[in-house]
Parts: structure tokens; C-alpha cells; sequence
């Protein structure tokens, strides 16, 4: 989250205007969804191989919870949560380990991009009349 809550506190604290905000935000995450789509399998093999070379369970408490949201929500769910509790590239290298198509994880993605995008930047920018020290002045 912090990673993606960076964006429009960066922008709120230059002094970007919204779509300047947002729009370099939804880049952003984007970018770092389609890079990491490409090689998240290679990815998720190498951390597979690694668990397996030091006898690590293969699951654990969270690898559970995130197998639950997607049994009940699949793709959807998990997008809808990277922003706010993942990260974009936490969020997609999940989603390939998990089975989603390249084309389903970057439409996913997208939206929970501009959803998220336009609720923090919105959030960020009508806070800038508070004097609030990272908001800038």
C-alpha cells in the first residue's frame, strides 16, 4: 500500500493537479503490473524452489487467507486488494502463481488502478488546505 499511497502523496506535495496525480499514479502501478506479469512465473518458481530447498511449509497463515479471496473472489478480489493491503507487484506476482492470463491480471489491475488511484488522489489533494507536515505547503 505504501508503495501506491506514494503516488498521490508525492503528487499532493508538488503541488500536481488531480489528473496529474492520478494519471502518473495508474502508470505507475501499471507499469510495475505489466513488467512483473512478464516475469512473475520465473518469479514465483524461484521462490517455489527456494522454499522447497530450505523445507518451509508450502503454505502458511497468510498464504491461506490469500488462497481464500481468491477461491471466493478470484482475480477480481485480489486486485481490488493490492493497492490498499499489497503491493502492484506483490499483487501480480500472486495472480500468476495463482493461474490468472496475462490479459485478465493487467483488465483487473486497471481498474483497482483507477479506482484506488482516484479515492487516494482525491483524499490527498482536498487535504492539502490542512497543514500537515508531508502534504507540503
Amino acid at each position: 500500500m505504501v508503495k501506491f499511497f506514494g503516488g498521490p502523496l508525492t503528487g499532493a506535495a508538488l503541488g500536481f493537479s488531480f489528473w496529474t496525480t492520478f494519471g502518473l499514479t495508474v502508470a505507475g502501478m501499471m507499469t510495475s503490473v505489466l513488467l512483473f506479469s512478464i516475469i512473475g512465473t520465473a518469479v514465483s518458481k524461484n521462490y517455489a524452489k527456494n522454499r522447497k530447498l530450505k523445507n518451509k511449509p508450502v503454505f502458511n497463515k497468510k498464504s491461506r487467507r490469500i488462497v481464500k479471496v481468491w477461491q471466493r473472489f478470484g482475480m477480481g478480489g485480489i486486485a481490488f486488494l493490492t493497492p490498499v493491503l499489497l503491493s502492484p507487484i506483490i499483487g501480480t506476482i500472486i495472480a500468476t502463481v495463482l493461474g490468472a492470463k496475462r490479459g485478465e491480471i493487467l483488465l483487473h489491475m486497471l481498474w483497482s488502478a483507477v479506482l484506488w488511484g482516484t479515492v487516494f488522489t482525491f483524499a490527498l489533494l482536498h487535504l492539502r488546505h490542512l497543514d500537515l507536515p508531508f502534504l507540503g505547503k
